[in-house]
């Protein structure tokens, strides 16, 4: 579906917007659940990529096919390398099959897991026979993606001898494999993570007495309003829930980040408001992403909007994300005028005056630029944000379902105009 976004304001105390549990959390706790269905888990997120989880994790069938969720495919082939006496076959879009699992896969193998590819050596599809995984040490390079980690931590505690991994090298994303831990630890898991060795220790059965743990909302969907508060006028705000201080998630540095676009972030209870609180004064942004790679798009758009440069590091991994995420930015900043240089690892992009002034944001007629999202849920909630400054559409728009269904309508409760 093509979506038109219109020149837009944001109303005047919008309502509060009610954002779904994080994606992140949720995965992570979906899978805990089928290792230990004792535990119940509240504020489950509704996003595409959830669900996904949620089907495989209680299908009977021997095929399973994830579509575009990459989170699935991996703590998929986790979860069913440790399920014994069955085989199953995973597989996912056609994206998803150029997507590697390699290191995850050898990992796997290493522990003791039958796993081997159908088609491409080193993607899916895969085919599982699931077996009772006996060794307990494996290496893993440390600056792989952290699902590839965080998918060996969370099988950990069924492993007959728990799980002693070692990472070599600079480790990626530590946020991710910290969140990973925590929810290890809340269900009774006792774990331990020094310099790069991480040990988890075995676990048969839950405590009777474990509480039902409540997912908190994204912040990876949060990021989105701070763009749009970040492009408004001084004044705006914009409340979310529900949120808390000292969140799991990488990122929640948002809060920080933002500081630099005018933004502040008041914390409430269980939930937080975003207030323009001045004009950007810097000419270049410059952020190390590496901890929370997720943001980088919506980082990236902010900056273009405000006509400010931004030099964002730390971006290896949105290289093997449903798109290449810095060729996709790159590609669709450069339609509406930006000046963008990639790496392997960074985005460059230079300061602009293309929205500097009234005259030249309502000089755009027509629907605007048609902004391509590749299969990619955060190309289209990244790029929204500039309906604030001119017209634009959005290509394949409910791309979105993968982590936020009602974006587009939450979008409509704080004034955005927009048609199919």
């Amino acid at each position: 579906m093509l979506l038109a976004l219109h020149k837009s304001t944001i109303v005047e105390n919008p309502p509060k917007i009610v954002i779904t549990g994080s994606k992140s959390e949720s995965n992570r706790l979906l899978l805990l659940q089928a290792l230990y269905p004792e535990l119940q888990i509240l504020n489950v997120s509704n996003s595409d990529d959830s669900e996904v989880m949620q089907k495989a994790l209680k299908s009977t069938s021997n095929l399973i096919d994830i579509s575009h969720a990459g989170t699935a495919m991996r703590f998929l082939t986790a979860f069913f390398a440790t399920q014994e006496g069955r085989e199953i076959t995973i597989t996912g879009s056609d994206r998803m099959k150029e997507r590697p699992i390699q290191v995850l896969v050898e990992a796997l193998n290493a522990l003791g897991a039958d796993i081997s590819y159908l088609e491409t050596e080193g993607c899916p599809p895969l085919k599982i026979n699931g077996k009772l995984l006996s060794k307990e040490h494996v290496s893993l390079k440390a600056n792989v993606s952290s699902q590839y980690i965080s998918a060996l931590l969370l099988i950990a505690p069924k492993l007959k001898n728990g799980l002693e991994l070692t990472l070599e090298g600079e480790i990626t994303s530590v946020p991710y494999i910290n969140m990973t831990l925590d929810l290890l630890d809340q269900i009774g898991v006792k774990t331990s993570f020094e310099n790069n060795k991480i040990n988890i220790s075995p676990l048969e059965t839950l405590n009777a007495h474990q509480q039902p743990l409540t997912v908190e909302s994204d912040w990876s969907s949060a990021s989105y309003f701070y763009s749009i508060v970040a492009l408004s006028p001084v004044g705006t705000e914009i409340t979310l829930s529900s949120y808390k201080k000292d969140s799991l998630q990488g990122d929640s540095v948002l809060s920080e980040i933002y500081t630099d676009f005018g933004v502040e972030t008041k914390f409430g209870e269980n939930a937080i408001t975003l207030l323009k609180k001045a004009e950007c004064q810097l000419k270049t942004i410059t952020c190390e992403l590496k901890n929370a790679p997720d943001i980088a798009q919506t980082i990236a758009v902010t900056s273009f909007g405000l006509g400010i440069g931004c030099f964002l590091t730390g971006l290896h991994t949105l290289k093997i994300k449903e798109t290449d995420r810095l060729v996709a930015l790159k590609t669709e900043l450069e339609k509406l005028g930006a000046q963008v240089s990639i790496t392997e690892n960074s985005l460059s992009l230079e300061p602009n005056q293309l929205f500097s002034s009234e005259a030249k944001a309502q000089s755009n007629k027509g629907l605007g630029e048609v902004i391509a999202t590749y299969h990619d849920h955060r190309m289209a909630m990244a790029f929204a944000p500039l309906g604030l400054k001119t017209n634009l559409q959005i290509e394949d728009a409910m791309v979105v379902s993968k982590s936020y269904p009602t974006f587009w309508d939450d979008l409509k409760t704080v004034g955005f105009k927009i048609t199919k």
